[in-house]
């Protein structure tokens, strides 16, 4: 890919004004196809601001239709067997994967479920 394919589209001949849009999907297992137990959006964009709990639906079933949906996958959860003894515990959401896209911030803003 050439750095002219990553660049969104000008328009009326001005620069575009890349900024970087993170998604934080916390998925069933390590699998990056199992369903989507919990999220986080940040976007640098400042358009939205999205919170904790304001939305009862994911934005993506899985991690692989986020990909399909056009975000890259920058870090996947790393895998650690449980302490022994410790292994039906309660903790953290361990299947954390992190997804990024940069968009035009001046372009028409998109929802995380659109390509």
């Amino acid at each position: 890919m050439t750095t002219e394919e990553r660049r969104p589209e000008r328009t009326e001949g001005t620069a575009p004004v890349l900024r970087q849009q993170v998604l934080v999907l916390y998925l069933a297992t390590s699998a990056l196809d199992s369903h989507v137990v919990g999220w986080s959006l940040y976007d640098g964009t400042d358009r939205s601001s999205p919170t904790t709990g304001d939305s009862d639906v994911p934005p993506y079933e899985s991690g692989v239709a986020a990909l399909r949906a056009g975000w890259r996958l920058i870090q996947a959860a790393q895998l650690l067997p449980p302490y022994p003894g410790q292994e039906y515990d309660v903790s953290f959401l361990k299947h954390e994967f992190f997804f990024e896209r940069i968009v035009d911030a001046r372009a028409e803003p998109r929802e995380p479920g659109s390509r």
